[in-house]
C-alpha cells in the first residue's frame, strides 16, 4: 500500500467531472440550468460535431463580477445555498458548484460575462484546469461559455463516446427538455451551422410543444389541470389513440426539472392500460410542483432522479388527474363538443385516396341536434376530430399476396378449399379463446397462434421484398402531410431507401416536412402517419450505432411485420386459416415469429394417449 496523500484540485476536479461530465450532453444541460437560474430570458445552444469539438451556451442573464467569475471556477463554489439544510429546499437547479470546475478540467473552457454593475466583462480561459488567462473583454451583460476539445486532459474517456449522431441525438434531447420547461424563455438550437429549432417566447406550453415538435402532435393532446393538497400537476397527454413505439415523448418534469421518474412514468402507463394496446405508449408532458422538501433532488451526481417523501401519493394523484381527463374524452357528450385552440392551428391532413374506416359515431362531430350540450366541468380542451385507430388489416389483406420463391403474386382467385391441406396436412378444427386456433395433423394436435404467424409470414416476405420483387405498394392520390422533429427529420434523410424497402414513398417538403407518397398496400392510408412515426422512433432510438444494413432491414421488417400481422381479436375463416398455414410452411424459420415466440405448439399422438391413460391413439391421416 502506497503513501496516503492529498489530491491536486486538477486530479480532484477530473475526477468529479467523471460523474459530472458523462457525454456532451451533460455539458449542455449544467450549462443550460445555470443560464435558467441566472435569469435569462433567450438562451443560444451551439455544437458541432456532436459536441465533442465544440459547444456553446450564450444567455442574456445576470452576469458575474469578475471575482465572481474566478470564484465560480473553485470546487464547490455556489450561489445556490449555504448549509446543508438549505438542500431541503432547493428550488434552483444547479446548487453543488461542481459543474463548471469539472468542464474546465477536461476541455478547453472560455467564459466571458459581465454583471450589470460592471463596465467591461470577464473573459477567462482554461485548458485541461490549469487557468491560461484572465482579462476584460467588450460584453453584454449575461453569459458566454465555450466548451472546445473535450477530454483532451483524458484522452481515454474520448473512446467511450459514441457517433456524433448519437451524441447530436442526445444534446438535442436535453435542450428540448428544458426548453419545454420553460416556455417564457427564448431557446435557438443550432448544430454545425444549422438551426435545429428557434422557438420564441411562447405564452403556453402548448405553443411550446407546437414549436418544438410540431404542430401535428400538439393538435392530439389533452391540456390538464389539477390540485390535491400541496401537489399541483399541469400539462399535455395524448388523447386515446395517439400513441408511440418508444418512451421518447413521455416525459416528466418535477418542480420544472426534467427527471426520470418512475413513480410518474408508472402512474402514467397505468392510467393508459386500458386504452393503449401492449407495447404502445402514450405522449405525456406533465409537470408536478410540489414543495421542495416533499422531494429530494440530491439522490443523483446528475440530478436526473429525485426521490419523494410520499411515493403512494404523489402517484395516486396522478392516476387519479390523468385518468379523470381520459374519462371526459370517453364521454360521449362531452367528446363531440370541439373546443379549439387559437394558439395551435391544426395541420390541414390532405384525403387520401383510398377512404380510411369511419370512426365510431360516439367520437365524430355532432351533427345538428335539438339536445343541450354538456360542457366538462374540468379544464380539457377535446377536438372534435376522432383519434386514429390501431392498423386492422383484413385477413384478405394479409393473404393478398403469396410467395413463390422470391416473388410476391396477388392472389385474387378464390383458393379451393382442398388444395391448403393437401399440401400442409392440417385440417381446421376451429379457433381456442385467445386468438388461437386448433388444427389436427398426422402426427396429432397443433395450437396455433395466428397473430405469430401472420408475423413470420410477413417478416420473411419482406425480407426477400428486394430488387426485382419488391413489396406492394398503392400510390396516393392526395399524399399525407408528415411533420417531423428535427431528429426524426434527418432519420427519414439518412434511412430513406430502407422505408422504401418496406413499402414506403416519402418525399420532403420543406423543412422537417414530408409527403407521403405510397405506402404498403396492406396498410389503411387514415394509420400512415402513425406507421411512418413508428419506424423513424425505431430508427432513432438506435440512430449512431454501428449496424450494418441487413440488420437495420431486419428491425424494420421486424416492426412492420408487427403492424401487418393480423390482430388476435380478428376471427379468421376456415380458408384464410388454410392459406394462412401454407404460407407459414413455406417460411425458412415457420417455429417461432420474428420476436422469438412460439408460433405453434404441438401435442402429438403418443402425448394424447398418455394423458389419457391409453396404450396407443390411431395415426390421423389427411383426407385428399
Amino acid at each position: 500500500m502506497g503513501v496516503v496523500r492529498i489530491l491536486s484540485d486538477r486530479v480532484a476536479n477530473q475526477i468529479a467531472a467523471g460523474e459530472v461530465v458523462e457525454r456532451p450532453a451533460s455539458i449542455v444541460k449544467e450549462l443550460v440550468e445555470n443560464s435558467l437560474d441566472a435569469g435569462a430570458t433567450r438562451v443560444e445552444i451551439e455544437f458541432r460535431h456532436g459536441g465533442r469539438s465544440y459547444i456553446r451556451v450564450e444567455d442574456n442573464g445576470s452576469g458575474m463580477s469578475r471575482d465572481d467569475a474566478l470564484l465560480s471556477l473553485e470546487r464547490h463554489a455556489t450561489s445556490k445555498i449555504r448549509e446543508a439544510a438549505d438542500l431541503d429546499r432547493v428550488l434552483s437547479f444547479g446548487f453543488r458548484g461542481e459543474a463548471l470546475p469539472s468542464i474546465a478540467s477536461v476541455s478547453r473552457f472560455t467564459l466571458r460575462t459581465r454583471d450589470a454593475s460592471s463596465e467591461h466583462g470577464t473573459e477567462i480561459v482554461v485548458n485541461g484546469g490549469k487557468v491560461l488567462h484572465v482579462r476584460e473583454c467588450g460584453m453584454p451583460v449575461g453569459t458566454r461559455i465555450e466548451v472546445a476539445q473535450l477530454f483532451n486532459s483524458v484522452p481515454a474517456r474520448r473512446k467511450f463516446l459514441k457517433s456524433d449522431a448519437t451524441e447530436a441525438a442526445h444534446v438535442i434531447q436535453h435542450a428540448r427538455l428544458h426548453a419545454l420547461a420553460h416556455p417564457g424563455v427564448s431557446f435557438v438550437l443550432q448544430e454545425d451551422g444549422r438551426t435545429l429549432f428557434q422557438s420564441p417566447v411562447c405564452e403556453s406550453l402548448a405553443e411550446r410543444v407546437a414549436e418544438v415538435f410540431g404542430r401535428q402532435l400538439a393538435h392530439d393532446l389533452l391540456p390538464l389541470v389539477a390540485e390535491e393538497g400541496d401537489l399541483r400537476l399541469h400539462g399535455l397527454v395524448s388523447r386515446p389513440g395517439v400513441a408511440r413505439a418508444t418512451r421518447q415523448e413521455m416525459v416528466t418534469f418535477v418542480n420544472r426539472r426534467p427527471v426520470d421518474s418512475r413513480t410518474l412514468a408508472y402512474a402514467v402507463l397505468e392510467s393508459y392500460h386500458a386504452h393503449l394496446p401492449k407495447g404502445r405508449y402514450p405522449v405525456a408532458f406533465l409537470f408536478l410542483e410540489l414543495p421542495p422538501a416533499a422531494v429530494d433532488v440530491n439522490v443523483h451526481p446528475a440530478k436526473r432522479e429525485v426521490r419523494f417523501r410520499d411515493e403512494t401519493q404523489v402517484r395516486g394523484f396522478a392516476i387519479r388527474t390523468v385518468l379523470g381527463v381520459l374519462r371526459a374524452v370517453r364521454d360521449p357528450v362531452v367528446a363531440a363538443v370541439p373546443v379549439p385552440n387559437p394558439a395551435i392551428a391544426p395541420v390541414p391532413t390532405a384525403r387520401p385516396s383510398i377512404a380510411a374506416p369511419s370512426a365510431p359515431a360516439s367520437v365524430n362531430a355532432p351533427t345538428a341536434s335539438t339536445n343541450p350540450i354538456r360542457l366538462p366541468s374540468s379544464p380539457v380542451a377535446v377536438s372534435s376530430r376522432a383519434a386514429p385507430a390501431l392498423p386492422v388489416p383484413s385477413p384478405a389483406a394479409l393473404s393478398s399476396y403469396s410467395k413463390t420463391g422470391d416473388e410476391a403474386r396477388p392472389v385474387s382467385a378464390p383458393v379451393e378449399r382442398s388444395s391448403a391441406p393437401a399440401r400442409s396436412g392440417w385440417r381446421v378444427l376451429g379457433d381456442v379463446v385467445g386468438g388461437y386456433s386448433a388444427f389436427e395433423t398426422p402426427g396429432g394436435l397443433v395450437i396455433l397462434d395466428r397473430v405469430a404467424a401472420s408475423e413470420r409470414v410477413w417478416f420473411e416476405r419482406l425480407q426477400r421484398a428486394r430488387g426485382d420483387a419488391p413489396i406492394a405498394s398503392q400510390r396516393l392520390l392526395l399524399p399525407v402531410p408528415l411533420e417531423l422533429d428535427p431528429v426524426g427529420a434527418a432519420v427519414v434523410g439518412e434511412h430513406g431507401a430502407h422505408l422504401a424497402a418496406v413499402g414506403l414513398a416519402i418525399e420532403p417538403f420543406g423543412r422537417d416536412f414530408f409527403r407521403i407518397e405510397a405506402i404498403p398496400a396492406w396498410l389503411e392510408p387514415g394509420q400512415a402517419d402513425g406507421f411512418v412515426r413508428d419506424l423513424v422512433a425505431l430508427l432513432a432510438a438506435g440512430r449512431g450505432e454501428r449496424r450494418d444494413a441487413s440488420r437495420l432491414r431486419d428491425e424494420l421488417a421486424r416492426a412492420a411485420a408487427g403492424r401487418a400481422a393480423t390482430p388476435a381479436s380478428r376471427t379468421m375463416n376456415a380458408e384464410e386459416l388454410e392459406r394462412l398455414v401454407v404460407d407459414l410452411l413455406r417460411c425458412d424459420v415457420p417455429h417461432t415469429s420474428p420476436a422469438g415466440r412460439p408460433v405453434f405448439i404441438e401435442i402429438n399422438a403418443s402425448e394424447l394417449a398418455r394423458r389419457f391413460h391409453k396404450q396407443s391413439l390411431p395415426r390421423v391421416v389427411a383426407e385428399d
